[in-house]
């Protein structure tokens, strides 16, 4: 969050600065032990299950890793505080933080039931979390986290 604003900018600009070498390190650093250590959760599965809708095939692995993030913060019931902190930041970067700016512009049950049954499957990275998860209760928490970041816009 410190420097990843700055470091947009940057690419925006077309300049290397401390910023941008910061995160681009960062980012390396978190592929690497991503991969070696299967540290995805929540947020990753999500993205596989937005990958199944049609209206969001457009969109790029970060935009929907970071609806993800924020549906996971749900899950986790982070400190209200950090979710709005994070929306915001998602916002300042240009992600989408609802489901409409993904490009779901009539919310469907049967639709999330889509995306929640995919990110449940067995071999998905949502078992990764210190809790359990059905898709039931993902479906729930998309709902909620496209509700608060609605509020917010």
């Amino acid at each position: 969050l410190k420097f990843g604003l700055d470091a947009k900018r940057s690419v925006d600009k077309g300049e290397v600065t401390l910023a941008l070498e910061n995160i681009i390190e960062a980012n390396t650093y978190l592929s690497g032990i991503g991969f070696e250590s299967s540290g995805l959760a929540a947020a990753h599965a999500i993205h596989n299950g937005i990958s199944q809708l049609n209206e969001c095939h457009h969109l790029l692995h970060g935009e929907k890793v970071a609806f993800g993030t924020i549906v996971q913060l749900v899950l986790e019931r982070s400190d209200t505080d950090e979710l709005k902190a994070i929306i915001k930041f998602c916002r300042e970067l240009g992600l989408p933080t609802t489901l409409k700016e993904m490009g779901i512009s009539k919310i469907e049950l049967a639709h999330l039931k889509v995306v929640a049954d995919a990110a449940c499957e067995s071999s998905e990275t949502i078992h990764n979390m210190p809790f359990t998860i059905k898709p039931s209760d993902l479906v729930q928490a998309i709902i909620t986290a496209n509700e608060i970041s609605s509020k917010l816009v």
